[in-house]
């Protein structure tokens, strides 16, 4: 690929403002780790320790890169073709078209191939009449505004794709199914094989716009280079039950979007597809029978995608959560990002005490609740995730620059940010809590109360963890319930506080008949005795010197569904063990971002 003499000067600016940078390097680990973080990274961008200390946008939505680039966007451009979809419907279209829209950088113009970042959606036009987003052919707000006025300039293609059942992509709507899977990687092929194309594409988006990211991966696509998930789901069933624990929305996810896609007119029932009927009572049928209905496991293994991805992709993955996510759970990236490093993938990571959003959307930042993210709010923004997110994709789509860093920035619940290899760290210290020798209140979660008539609920309260000394709580807990069941239901929600201040430091929920973990029930007899093995989500939290653990067990809590059984299945709380992964870190470790006196997320 040519590279023209603005991307030249671009880079000798970059090495210009890393030559005024004084100072030592901000953080040393010593070992292996601080020779992997250098100070200048070659000397063509300024040092990830050292960016606190330059000057930063912070008066849009969202952040920018340290330097404009040097081209301009294209008029837009769209693009409708067929696909053989005959294999991947039982019925339905054995043809059906993908729509998509896309902006070209000026140095195409020259004949310079480019890459191509993708938002792939179900988003444009999505709404009901009167009321829909935009179309493809419209910069989609927040993401694709991101996109366009940060990495078109910079020589970059930005293309939005609808997928199947949408805007004007035709066929069925198949809900994060295989037909949909299928329509994303001949999107993938398609932009990877243009003439203006250098045949490597990178995708990006959150949520929704993340799960279209891992079905591209399933297929592996040769042009696929780099993923960008934002709290992008991994698997249907996980998202929507944790250890079996319903969602709300797990009752109509499916027959939602789909009402949602049609126009309610004629040509809708090429939209209508066997998976429709099955969505339609895939969530009912699980929340109430359980182990019961094998059947609608075909529908949830059909859309559990990253065990797939594992095995097809080739490319790099640049991993984004929000820790305080209830939208997308952190558990829909962890253990899954170590075993992808295992697997030999390189991955980076982002993880912020931020809910549902971007890393840099810090109008969302600022609406967290103390004990979901508040405490982090004033170091939460990373006004710097253009320009992290510009030398990713500079490497894995145009080889240009040093190879990134392949680490964690991880933001612990009190706000301070620092690097780690990876997360949860492998060399974490487990610590066991015998609840036997902390105080119990209560023996039964769930059925009615003998006092004041309400839910029955049960609080266990340990003492400190370390009298002296901070600790640093960092990685997936385990809490192993010894319970006796009433029946085959019930359910326990587990709310960790900190037992002085209080405050909410994590959760963890099962239904009783997933008590072996997973997604995999097991029918459950009267009176039986049986260890329910929970798991946490993901917590990095600074647990005070002196300060113990408070365990608050209520039938459900949040967003969950209380179990199918109702009141007629408490279940009686014996004792058990809790483990805690435990760090120790000196300052060495730690990030200082951008932050200004006027950035948003300190007013």
């Amino acid at each position: 690929m040519k590279v023209a003499s603005q991307d030249k000067a671009m880079r000798i600016a970059y090495l210009l403002v890393s030559l005024v940078l004084l100072g030592p390097l901000a953080g040393c680990f010593g070992g292996d780790l601080s020779d992997a973080i250098n100070d200048d990274k070659e000397g063509m961008y300024p040092s990830i320790w050292q960016r606190h200390n330059l000057d930063w946008n912070w008066t849009d939505s969202y952040s920018y890169t340290l330097q404009p680039g040097p081209y301009h966007a294209l008029e837009v451009q769209e693009a409708t073709f067929e696909v053989d979809t005959s294999q991947v419907w039982e019925t339905g279209p054995s043809t059906a078209n993908i729509h998509l829209s896309y902006w070209l950088p000026s140095n195409t113009e020259i004949g310079e191939q480019v890459p191509v970042i993708a938002v792939i959606s179900p988003y444009f036009s999505f709404g009901q009449q009167g009321s829909e987003s935009g179309a493809t052919n419209v910069v989609g707000a927040g993401r694709g505004e991101f996109i366009y006025n940060n990495f078109v300039p910079h020589g970059y293609a930005f293309a939005q794709v609808s997928v199947f059942g949408t805007e004007e992509s035709s066929g069925c709507f198949d809900y994060r199914g295989e037909g949909e899977g299928w329509g994303i990687h001949q999107a993938v092929e398609w932009l990877g094989t243009q003439n203006w194309s250098n045949g490597k594409v990178g995708l990006y988006g959150k949520s929704y716009e993340g799960a279209t990211q891992w079905e591209a991966a399933v297929h592996g696509s040769d042009y696929l280079a780099t993923i960008v998930p934002i709290s992008g789901t991994t698997g249907l069933h996980p998202l929507l039950y944790k250890n079996g624990s319903a969602e709300a929305r797990s009752q109509v996810m499916h027959m939602n979007y789909f009402s949602s896609t049609v126009d309610y007119n004629a040509e809708d029932m090429d939209n209508i597809c066997p998976d429709i009927v099955e969505g339609f009572f895939a969530g009912p049928v699980t929340y109430g029978m359980g182990e019961l209905d094998p059947y609608m496991s075909n529908y949830y293994e059909e859309r559990e995608h990253i065990s797939k991805a594992i095995n097809n992709y080739q490319g790099s993955v640049y991993w984004v959560q929000g820790m305080q996510d209830w939208n997308v759970d952190p558990h829909q990236v962890f253990p899954w990002y170590q075993q992808f490093r295992d697997q030999g993938f390189e991955v980076r990571g982002m993880l912020g005490q931020w809910e549902h959003n971007y890393p840099d959307q810090w109008s969302k930042h600022n609406a967290q609740d103390s004990g979901y993210g508040g405490e982090a709010i004033h170091n939460m923004t990373r006004w710097d995730w253009a320009q992290d997110l510009f030398e990713w994709f500079e490497y894995y789509l145009k080889g240009i620059g040093p190879k990134p860093d392949l680490v964690a920035q991880i933001q612990r619940n009190d706000g301070q940010w620092r690097i780690e290899e990876t997360w949860p760290p492998q060399d974490g210290k487990w610590s066991s809590l015998d609840l036997s020798e902390c105080s119990q209140t209560g023996t039964r979660v769930g059925g009615f109360s003998a006092i004041g008539g309400g839910l029955s609920t049960v609080t266990i309260e340990c003492g400190a963890l370390d009298e002296q000394l901070d600790t640093l709580i960092s990685g997936l807990l385990t809490l192993h319930l010894d319970v006796t069941a009433a029946m085959d239901g019930g359910q326990i929600f587990v709310e960790m506080q900190d037992a002085e201040s209080g405050l909410r430091i994590g959760h963890a929920t099962m239904d009783i008949r997933y008590y072996q973990g997973g997604s995999e029930p097991t029918t459950v007899l009267p009176l039986q005795s049986l260890t329910m093995l929970m798991e946490f989500q993901a917590i990095d939290a600074i647990l005070p010197a002196g300060h113990g653990i408070r365990l608050v067990m209520t039938e459900t809590g949040e967003d969950y569904l209380a179990p199918a059984c109702g009141v007629l299945c408490p279940v009686t709380v014996n004792g058990g063990t809790l483990s805690i992964p435990q760090i120790y870190r000196d300052d060495s470790t730690i990030l200082i971002t951008p932050q200004g006196e006027d950035a948003a997320n300190n007013q």
